[in-house]
């Protein structure tokens, strides 16, 4: 990473940590930036911190982040290799959907993460982020197993591995059997990319 891009990541962190902009950085007891690798073309986007990482500072690493790890060992892919961040970087009260003034006070940290990694693919993880960047009212259950173009950016939505936690069924037809579908072609894609 050049001495510029390191930088702007040092810089937007510090904002991040420091941001007090809605209610959520008041109750929080850490900021969730992100985390993973900042050199990739794969980036994964969430809904908002949960309570176990308020506690610990990284995304993803409650019952949801270890299903998600299975998820991408499923078809060898390495948290390392990947960058994953949520739309909101504060933990909402109760886990709640994070509010509109919530989502637009962190849009600025998520584009400013967007355009540092400059990826190839966005995963949408769950109908949040999905609604919040295709700017659409659609369902998670509708757009999911389509790709869409957003800036220049092929972006796909899958279930979030939340729901997948509350529809344990991985019968033909259930969010588990999608969520199968939907990370193979996001990886058969990735390697396309990749020119692999």
């Amino acid at each position: 990473m050049n001495e510029r891009k390191k930088t702007a990541w040092e810089n937007l962190s510090k904002l991040i940590e420091e941001c007090k902009k809605c209610p959520l950085g008041e109750s929080r007891k850490q900021a969730v930036i992100g985390y993973g690798n900042t050199e990739t073309d794969l980036m994964f986007v969430g809904e908002g911190p949960g309570a176990e990482e308020d506690e610990r500072g990284l995304p993803f690493v409650g019952r949801a982040g270890q299903l998600l790890d299975k998820i991408f060992e499923s078809v060898n892919i390495k948290r390392e290799e990947l960058y994953i961040t949520n739309v909101v970087k504060c933990r909402p009260p109760n886990n709640r959907v994070p509010t509109i003034e919530e989502m637009t006070a962190c849009d600025q940290y998520l584009m400013s993460q967007i355009a540092l990694i400059n990826p190839k693919i966005i995963v949408c993880l769950g109908s949040t982020p999905t609604k919040w960047l295709l700017k659409t009212t659609e369902g998670i259950s509708k757009l999911r197993g389509k790709w869409f173009n957003w800036r220049g950016i092929l972006v796909r939505p899958m279930f979030h591995p939340s729901y997948l936690l509350r529809n344990a069924s991985n019968k033909v037809g259930s969010p588990k059997y999608y969520t199968w579908i939907d990370i193979q072609e996001i990886k058969q894609k990735w390697l396309e990319l990749k020119g692999e």
